[in-house]
């Protein structure tokens, strides 16, 4: 291990703070470089000695990569108040499903549906964005049935939540 800012060895590098997080699925140590004085971050997780993959839409079969399911709710979260942890979380429980459920390969879509069920729950908004995406509306249509099944389903768990199409709250 290195200091991303001035590349000092490992041997310069000090330990502030170990926490548990994820979870209990990986470590997070606040670090302080000797070298240059700056702080930075890093998280350990144990290496999952069995390999999942993932059969995409057009048959290609990709190794199982969590940061590609963050990076699909980063993206229809944006702008919006879901916290860091809530994504993570999701995605640590998308994960643990995938490896507890399936045996070595897992579709594409059965991740996708396993995000969704958990995104409808904390925002509507980034839902209906993910939905989009992950269901390939082709149609104006199509996006207004899926956001008014949202807004039928009366969604009120999460007070913070944002409204589609700016209603007022149900009461």
């Amino acid at each position: 291990m290195q200091c991303p800012f001035c590349n000092a060895e490992k041997e310069q590098l000090k330990v502030m703070d170990s926490r548990a997080c994820e979870a209990g699925h990986a470590i997070r140590r606040r670090r302080l470089c000797q070298g240059c004085g700056k702080r930075f971050t890093t998280y350990e997780r144990i290496e999952e000695s069995r390999h999942m993959w993932v059969i995409k839409r057009d048959g290609q079969r990709k190794p199982w990569n969590r940061n590609n399911v963050l990076e699909g709710l980063k993206r229809a979260c944006f702008k919006r108040a879901v916290p860091n942890e809530t994504m993570q979380r999701i995605v640590n429980e998308v994960e643990e499903e995938v490896f507890n459920q399936h045996e070595g390969e897992v579709a594409s879509s059965m991740i996708g549906e396993l995000v969704i069920e958990r995104l409808r729950r904390v925002d509507q908004v980034a839902y209906v964005r993910f939905a989009s995406v992950y269901r390939r509306f082709k149609t104006l249509e199509e996006l207004m049935e899926e956001a008014r099944a949202v807004l039928d389903a009366g969604m009120d768990d999460n007070p913070k939540q944002g409204r589609l199409f700016g209603e007022p709250k149900r009461k």
